[in-house]
């Protein structure tokens, strides 16, 4: 049973979750579809619109479906022990595996958007990009860059996806 609420409703328990395990980003471009955690990302309100604003890095499978997409989805796990596949997801690539036959996760169809939602989660937002950013290395703070950057040289592309849905799922 689909219930909508408000986008920032669940918001304290959707910033502790990415904190936590992350949530699950789900893109499709075409026929390629392909889902992968997140840790970073936020729900605000911004140009009068809420938004929710994710994090993907350039070398990312998912970055190069996002980039080509208009569209997508979080799904998080609010109230179902999915850590597991949270973090097989955060670790592998959709370019060499099918995280959804290798998780045990399904692909469900969104209300309004191409992107699916998890099943097996209870909160879903679904997103349509309205702005996107690529960080620029000199204008990030250099203690950022050294904690968060320092091993991992890549940096990320920021999606502002205008909440044109979210609901519970269950």
């Amino acid at each position: 049973m689909i219930t909508p609420v408000n986008f920032d409703e669940y918001a304290p328990q959707v910033l502790k979750q990415l904190q936590r395990e992350g949530a699950f980003l789900t893109v499709q471009s075409g026929d390629k579809l392909n889902t992968m955690t997140i840790g970073w990302g936020t729900i605000g309100y911004i140009w009068r619109l809420p938004v929710f604003t994710v994090l993907v890095r350039h070398n990312r499978y998912t970055h190069q479906l996002i980039q080509n997409a208009d569209n997508f989805t979080v799904s998080v796990p609010l109230n179902k022990d999915l850590k597991s596949q949270l973090a097989f997801c955060g670790s592998k690539s959709g370019r060499d595996i099918d995280k959804f036959s290798a998780c045990n996760i399904s692909p469900q169809p969104a209300q309004i958007t191409a992107t699916p939602v998890i099943a097996e989660c209870a909160l879903h937002y679904e997103c349509s990009i309205i702005y996107t950013q690529s960080m620029e290395q000199e204008y990030l703070n250099p203690e950022v860059l050294n904690s968060c950057y320092r091993q991992q040289p890549p940096l990320h592309t920021f999606y502002y996806g205008k909440i044109i849905a979210s609901y519970l799922n269950g």
